[in-house]
């Protein structure tokens, strides 16, 4: 039996997924000025994902792992096609600083609607007061 719906696990995917971009942004940024480093970014793999489960896989033992459950659909890749500075590295501050700001609103989103999720539980938990 369920206890929580498929929506609580849904926003705790996205939540992580925000959170390794915050990662990958927070990293270019600090390396800004690093000679040769390459921006990276993190790219969401929902099409795998769903192919993925769509596979099955016999089961011999109950402890074995799921085979088509993923602990993250996303990718962490390295943008080795651009080059803004003569050293080398390619991090673009204004984009790095944009995309931060729409994960921020993103996450901060996510964590409203979580919180609203477990709030309306502990209403019925309470039986409505």
């Amino acid at each position: 039996m369920k206890l929580f719906s498929n929506t609580i696990q849904s926003i705790e995917k996205a939540i992580t997924f925000s959170t390794a971009k915050q990662k990958v942004t927070s990293n270019n940024i600090a390396n800004l000025d690093t000679p040769n480093y390459k921006a990276q970014e993190v790219r969401f793999n929902q099409a795998l994902g769903n192919e993925m489960q769509k596979l099955q896989a016999l089961k011999t033992n109950n402890q074995h792992i799921n085979f088509g459950s993923s602990s993250s659909n996303y990718r962490i890749m390295s943008r080795n096609s651009t080059r803004y500075q003569q050293n080398g590295n390619n991090v673009d501050i204004d984009q790095e600083m944009t995309d931060l700001a729409k994960n921020q609103i993103q996450y901060n989103a996510l964590i409203d609607r979580l919180s609203s999720k477990f709030n309306s539980l502990k209403t019925v938990i309470k039986g409505g007061n």
